[in-house]
């Protein structure tokens, strides 16, 4: 590794150790964060000191008992005693506690949703555009486990909308078919009731409902939980209805991308986004609002969106020791309080966005719902490139109906185009390093010496000064490169364009491309070959010798940094074997391009007319820096003294 080049990392460190610092709250900002976290804290503990001593309230007056929940697999008797067994456990829901299990079918032209009488929720989404790795119809979730589920209290019992059996509604009339019809024109509103009663006879006008609003050719799934004449039958005192919603995610991809797997993303109203852990279990109590919370993995999402907000959360991912599905992938949780005023006729309203990672459609909501794409949010300037140049470029390549693996290319080439001048001044740099090299080889022969290490540097850089050759002139643009390597990094294996999009030997470049599957795993790199990572591995050692033989300044480099120089690549073969073989195919078009322009360039500077331009600059007298002058005439003072 050249000076330049040591010099350029160094750069690239402070300049993320300091944004690092500067981004650090101070300590008054950090004592203000938790008044406000204390403060809300007391007002919610106050509430729920209120709520409780209502409650008790309640229980003393009526002079009642909460009944525990009784499974109704093992009612006996004759049918009034079930029905007085289901009134003591569901009250004024006793006639909604039992029925058949039913479901119903819905589709639009991007998904197919099933619902459950059992529960009034949508107990499976399939993407009707989108495939599993393995070409199996991709569902997000596993439908067994799927719950949504509606809590609150109903004559002191705690009544769960899971238990009950729904009725289901269309368009406000009685719907009796066995699936409803697909949306092709205006929206379907979709209505399963469960009703309440006093007795054993429903009253039409007494229901709790899970409302569903379908549109033609969209992702968005309207949802509304509606209270209709319920002030006799919730208890007085509630002002919040609890929503329960889990899901065991379904892996639909060939390998799992370590930089963006499956969690739960959540946006703090009129605040940022915030995730849980990718990598390991993990959970979140949230005692301020939220605006959404979102079940994500690498490509496809399940949100839900509050049109006002959630009062507050409890997240959690975890791995469940046994599981039924083979795909199962990682279990999802979140716990929220919806605010509810159960005295008059009451619709929480919200939606659901079932569907896939892409930018344009997320940031068409305007919520922050592209938060969850990893472009480099953590760094203001990789997610600038990503979302003005790089998105932008590749979406209109790509509406030409283009070969992505030719989108690719032409992305690279227009790329490495507008870098062009920074690579011209990164060569013209080398150039004039390497024509130095033998008066720099001849200074490090008249100091050998450890202890004229000083002398040594101070001659070197007074011929760099006099030749007029800035050894960070190489490094600067370098630098200036990097942003744009790391937003590539970032953006080809979160880009859902990409996938199952093939390419020459490759099947899917949002995933490896395997030509060669190993009877045996190798400890770091995988079991099998990806040879568009093998390619790009070769291709930058090949660089890396090239570089160092036009480079001028081998001699200068530490012990060892040769060969950690040859040695970078090569591990970042097992890094690239199991990764985005678009993002593999990426680098090695841009190697192969620089090869190119260094012939070029190697063609277009006269290195010979460059060692005269030098040779004539040493004539010229060098002009101290005002900060050279100031050291000189601190060092006169210090010697008349």
């Amino acid at each position: 590794m050249n000076r330049d080049t040591t010099i350029g990392f160094i750069l690239i460190a402070l300049i993320l150790v300091g944004y690092s610092i500067w981004m650090t709250p101070s300590k008054e900002e950090l004592a203000a964060q938790k008044q406000k976290q204390d403060s809300i804290m007391m007002v919610r503990q106050q509430q729920q000191l209120i709520d409780s001593v209502r409650m008790l309230e309640a229980l003393k007056q009526e002079e009642v008992k909460a009944v525990e929940t009784l499974p109704l697999d093992v009612i006996q008797g004759d049918s009034s005693d079930a029905f007085r067994a289901l009134q003591d456990r569901y009250g004024f829901f006793a006639v909604s506690a039992s029925g058949e299990e039913k479901q119903w079918i819905a589709e639009n032209k991007q998904m197919k949703l099933t619902f459950a009488s059992k529960g009034g929720f949508i107990k499976q989404i399939e993407l009707k555009n989108y495939q599993t790795w393995d070409t199996l119809p991709l569902v997000i979730f596993d439908p067994s486990t799927a719950k949504l589920d509606a809590s609150f209290f109903s004559k002191n019992r705690t009544i769960n909308t899971s238990e009950l059996f729904f009725v289901p509604y269309l368009n406000g009339a009685v719907f009796n078919g066995e699936n409803f019809p697909s949306v092709t024109g205006d929206s379907l509103t979709i209505s399963l009731r469960a009703f309440a009663a006093d007795g054993n006879q429903t009253n039409a006008g007494q229901y709790l409902a899970l409302e569903y609003v379908l549109y033609p050719d969209t992702y968005k799934v309207g949802f509304n939980i509606v209270f209709e004449g319920m002030s006799s039958v919730i208890a007085s005192n509630t002002s919040f209805v609890n929503l329960d919603w889990s899901v065991d995610l379904l892996n639909q991809e060939r390998a799992v991308d370590r930089f963006n797997g499956p969690t739960i993303y959540y946006k703090h109203l009129n605040d940022e986004v915030d995730y849980l852990s990718e990598t390991k279990s993990d959970e979140e109590s949230i005692k301020t609002r939220v605006k959404w919370i979102s079940f994500k993995q690498q490509f496809f999402s399940s949100s839900l969106i509050a049109n006002d907000f959630f009062e507050n959360a409890d997240l959690k991912t975890f791995d469940k020791e046994k599981f039924s599905n083979v795909r199962y992938m990682k279990s999802m949780n979140a716990s929220m309080d919806l605010p509810v005023n159960p005295s008059t006729s009451e619709k929480i309203s919200m939606f659901f966005y079932f569907g896939p990672n892409s930018y344009s459609e997320l940031k068409a909501y305007d919520l922050d719902l592209e938060r969850q794409i990893p472009l480099g949010w953590g760094f203001f300037l990789l997610a600038w490139i990503n979302i003005y140049l790089v998105i932008p470029v590749f979406n209109i390549l790509g509406s030409f109906g283009w070969n992505y693996g030719i989108v690719i290319l032409v992305l690279t080439l227009i790329l490495k185009t507008f870098l062009l001048p920074i690579a011209y001044k990164t060569y013209t740099s080398s150039a004039k390093m390497r024509v130095l090299k033998p008066e720099v080889d001849e200074i490090n022969a008249k100091y050998p010496k450890q202890e004229d290490a000083m002398k040594k540097q101070q001659a070197i850089m007074g011929l760099y000064k006099r030749a007029g050759a800035n050894p960070m002139s190489g490094c600067i643009p370098m630098l200036l490169q990097m942003p744009i390597l790391i937003a590539m990094f970032r953006f080809f294996p979160s880009s859902i364009e990409l996938r199952q999009k093939s390419f020459l030997w490759a099947h899917d470049l949002s995933s490896y491309d395997s030509v060669l599957d190993l009877p045996f795993n190798i400890p770091f790199y995988g079991e099998h070959v990806s040879l568009f990572t093998l390619l790009m591995t070769i291709s930058t050692i090949i660089y890396t010798h090239m570089n160092n033989q036009m480079m001028g300044s081998q001699s200068t480099q530490l012990p060892g940094m040769k060969t950690m120089m040859y040695l970078m690549p090569v591990m970042f073969l097992g890094l690239f074997n199991n990764y985005s073989s678009g993002l593999s195919y990426y680098y090695l078009l841009a190697n192969l391009i620089t090869f190119a322009q260094m012939y070029l360039f190697r063609f277009a500077i006269n290195e010979d007319k460059l060692r005269l331009k030098i040779e004539e600059n040493k004539k010229k007298p060098v002009k101290k820096s005002a900060f050279q002058q100031r050291l000189e005439e601190a060092a006169k003072q210090r010697g008349m003294k």
